[in-house]
């Protein structure tokens, strides 16, 4: 339902108040009966019109009677015994909780709908030194487009000149803004903050991160719980045997002398209002709907409520090792001098990493910080480092052949740690233990897991000496390590055989099969394409610790969702049963009924905050 309708809809509602609180007014003064009748029957129209033309058009496309035809009949039936108040009520009160339902459907699709609206439409172009703005999707690979201060990327692509901050929230929820240099990554959608930069197009903009973010939030807003789909299959079967009770209700009684035909029609009517299952219909959707922009709003993306469902019942979680629990990025751990009298050792193997585009000298260059850079001239001897002559000697960077194995030396090395050597002339100066170390909560997420009775299982491909260190330090218990793709499939297998469900985590790429064997996969995406692709949730984020709270918000819907049906099927029940024995009569039980409906949706209102 978009904005303008429910606007509609909601001032046809107030008008109908309006005409029943009219006509109320002049039924006290006991004034012209006709008009009474026609104001009550004014009311009907408008603020029974649009639930009436919704329940024709569903019972047209699907063949078969909904709640909407039932409430619709059980009006009518009450004004053709004369109860015009009650009829009008019942449409009114009808109308409000379907309203209601909107204007949460509404406030819990926000979240989700906020980032449909991320996407530029469109882009200025620079061709042959003129700026040409242009509709996004007629934009190529190859393209200059240029951004200015203040404006949003409009595609994915690499800064091609300037630098600048870029706020990334609205893709990673990143809340700080990322500094960019020349030929770094960038989102579309992502605000540039500092300077006008220009940005080469790297990906057709209709396979940009955000459009994918936003075909992943039409799914989420598409996909059904289990629960509500079989609720859908049960409602059809469920009108059928109100009215087919309601028509009992009226005749048998009669017939027997147990009751007079106006009490059996009575009766009768008010099986069709306190029968109606707008409570049980309305016990899921909000529910999903609220958790799905919880999620949203923290940049958890989630297919579908049915996702969260399976969440539930989650015995193990698989982790990846490297991206996951741990940063994907190498850092030094230790830095030992074993020759000293070089006073510019740090200043040298600075001078030498700085040119080299290896992961672990980036890393070595930014654990030696703030020194001086020598200027001198290297070379690249082939997979073993980097070398240069300085001062009469030749200096090696990078992997030895003649390594002195003393104790804390083997130490590193027996943790799986990736060594690098600085020699001198072959002599043996300083050595770098370095390891791609845990991410800050992944000790606190095993342990969260952990109280919830979930056991965690490490799957990695490095060795089991590496991944031994890793588990031990993360607090995991269960490792399986040397492992290929195809291996971590079979492994998910075996657990799932013998603990049951399977949440697994990984980074979306080379995890893409054990992530379509789990039962439910997580992606620590930080918005890469196969994240997006594979898993059923990507963390935007790429924080783990949202783990524990995303299975915490998954039961919280469960329980949520059951104290809504057991509530609105209790409710039904004791009307029904106190509507057999005569002690019901008309305005209550449309008061208990729909009213019951209310709180059901406030209910799963909750799940919109924590």
């Amino acid at each position: 339902m978009t904005k303008k309708e429910l606007l509609l809809e909601t001032g046809a509602l107030i008008i109908s108040a309006l005409l029943i609180v009219t006509a109320l007014i002049l039924q006290n003064y006991q004034l012209n009966n006709t008009l009474i009748m026609i104001l009550f029957g004014l009311a009907f129209i408008i603020g029974g019109f649009e639930k009436a033309k919704e329940g024709i058009q569903e019972t047209i496309e699907n063949k078969a009677l909904n709640v909407e035809i039932l409430m619709i009949i059980a009006a009518l039936s009450a004004f053709l015994v004369g109860d015009f108040f009650e009829g009008a009520i019942l449409i009114f009160i009808f109308g409000l909780s379907g309203v209601l339902e909107s204007w949460t459907s509404s406030k819990s699709e926000k979240e989700l709908t906020n980032l449909l609206n991320l996407s530029p439409k469109t882009a200025l172009l620079l061709k042959d030194d003129a700026q040409i703005e242009i509709p996004i999707q007629d934009l190529q690979i190859g393209d200059i487009v240029i951004v200015k201060v203040g404006a949003q990327v409009p595609v994915d692509g690499i800064l091609f000149e300037g630098s600048t901050s870029l706020d990334q929230s609205p893709i990673t929820g990143e809340s700080m803004p990322i500094d960019k240099q020349i030929n770094d990554s960038v989102y579309a959608g992502s605000i540039n903050l500092e300077k006008t930069v220009l940005i080469q197009t790297t990906k057709d903009p209709k396979d940009s991160v955000l459009e994918k973010i936003i075909a992943f939030v039409a799914d989420a807003q598409e996909n059904k719980t289990e629960s509500h789909t079989l609720i859908k299959r049960i409602e059809k079967y469920y009108v059928y045997f109100i009215i087919g009770f309601a028509l009992l209700m009226m005749f048998i009684p009669p017939l027997f002398h147990w009751l007079t035909l106006a009490e059996s029609f009575r009766r009768g009517i008010i099986v069709l209002v306190v029968g109606s299952p707008c409570a049980l219909v309305a016990s899921i959707s909000p529910a999903m709907l609220s958790s799905l922009s919880n999620a949203a709003r923290h940049r958890l993306l989630i297919k579908s409520g049915r996702t969260l469902e399976d969440m539930v019942g989650i015995k193990t979680v698989a982790f990846d090792k490297t991206g996951t629990i741990t940063k994907g990025e190498p850092e030094v751990i230790h830095f030992e001098v074993l020759k000293q009298g070089e006073p510019s050792l740090r200043d040298l193997i600075y001078s030498i990493e700085k040119q080299s585009d290896h992961p672990l000298a980036k890393a070595i260059t930014a654990y030696l910080g703030d020194v001086k850079d020598l200027n001198i001239e290297t070379s690249e001897v082939s997979g073993h480092g980097m070398s240069t002559n300085y001062n009469n000697s030749l200096w090696k960077v990078g992997r030895s052949t003649k390594t002195i194995l003393d104790e804390k030396l083997l130490s590193f090395i027996n943790k799986g740690y990736s060594m690098v050597y600085i020699s001198k002339d072959d002599v043996l100066i300083a050595y770098f233990a370095l390891a791609d170390t845990l991410r800050e909560q992944t000790q606190n997420v095993v342990q969260s897991l952990k109280k919830q009775k979930i056991t965690s299982v490490l799957l990695t491909g490095d060795h089991a000496s590496t991944a031994q260190v890793i588990a031990k330090e993360a607090g995991i218990e269960h490792v399986e390590a040397d492992l290929l793709p195809q291996d971590k499939v079979e492994i998910i297998k075996q657990i799932q055989k013998q603990y049951g469900k399977v949440l697994m985590v990984g980074d979306g790429i080379n995890d893409a099969p054990a992530l379509a064997q789990a039962d439910v996969s997580v992606a620590m995406g930080g918005g890469t394409d196969v994240s997006l692709e594979t898993a059923d949730i990507v963390f935007m984020n790429n924080r783990l610790d949202n783990l524990p709270k995303l299975v915490r918000l998954a039961k919280r819907m469960r329980r949520i969702t059951l104290q809504n049906i057991i509530f609105s099927l209790s409710i039904i029940s004791l009307l029904m049963i106190t509507n057999l024995f005569g002690w019901m009569n008309l305005p209550l039980g449309v008061i208990a009924h729909e009213g019951s409906t209310i709180l059901v949706i406030l209910n799963s209102l909750r799940l919109l905050v924590k």
